[in-house]
């Protein structure tokens, strides 16, 4: 089927061809970009920078303030962890039920240090093919280091971060794979 789009007027209109690989904005559905031929559709999410700011969430008070010192600090201020001899967290786990306030947390760090924000959800990583989500989570870390700084913020990170079990199944195999990659990513 046949879909149209429209095409950003910055977007040299010779290099879109049959086949060829884009990017399209979320929302608006217009290409924004046409990606390399070696760029892999795989990773379907482009770095973004959100417009959330810690004033825009009623609350977390503690919460935005540990964020702030494992986080932000490190992005904005690195010599101070260089000065003291340690290396800053290079991640952080935000748990709670939903609706609690974890994306707009992860959004409001990415805001405050001007960084990129990638968005996943969890079981977007399992796959129907063996391989392809270790392969997904390696996408989605080279387009985050590409963004660079960059905050990645994996929604549902249970569907794959469970606890370490003999697996029976080649599908539980597959789970493990892509928690040992994302671990290897970290």
């Amino acid at each position: 089927s046949n879909t149209l789009v429209r095409v950003l007027s910055t977007i040299d209109k010779e290099t879109l061809k049959p086949s060829a690989s884009i990017a399209m904005h979320r929302h608006s559905n217009a290409v924004v970009k046409v990606l390399p031929p070696e760029s892999d559709a795989g990773v379907r999410l482009l770095a973004e920078k959100p417009n959330i700011s810690y004033a825009d969430i009623g609350g977390l008070d503690v919460q935005k303030q540990d964020l702030r010192e494992a986080v932000e600090l490190p992005l904005t201020h690195p010599e101070l962890y260089d000065q003291i001899g340690i290396n800053p967290p290079n991640g952080v786990l935000l748990y709670g039920p939903p609706g609690t306030g974890k994306t707009l947390l992860a959004k409001a760090v990415a805001y405050h240090t001007s960084a990129s924000f990638i968005n996943v959800v969890g079981s977007e990583f399992v796959q129907k093919f063996l391989g392809e989500g270790p392969k997904m989570v390696r996408d989605v870390f080279r387009v985050a280091r590409e963004n660079s700084p960059c905050i990645v913020f994996i929604d549902e990170i249970d569907a794959i971060a469970t606890k370490r079990f003999d697996a029976a199944t080649e599908g539980d195999r597959e789970v493990q794979r892509i928690l040992m990659e994302l671990l290897t990513q970290v």
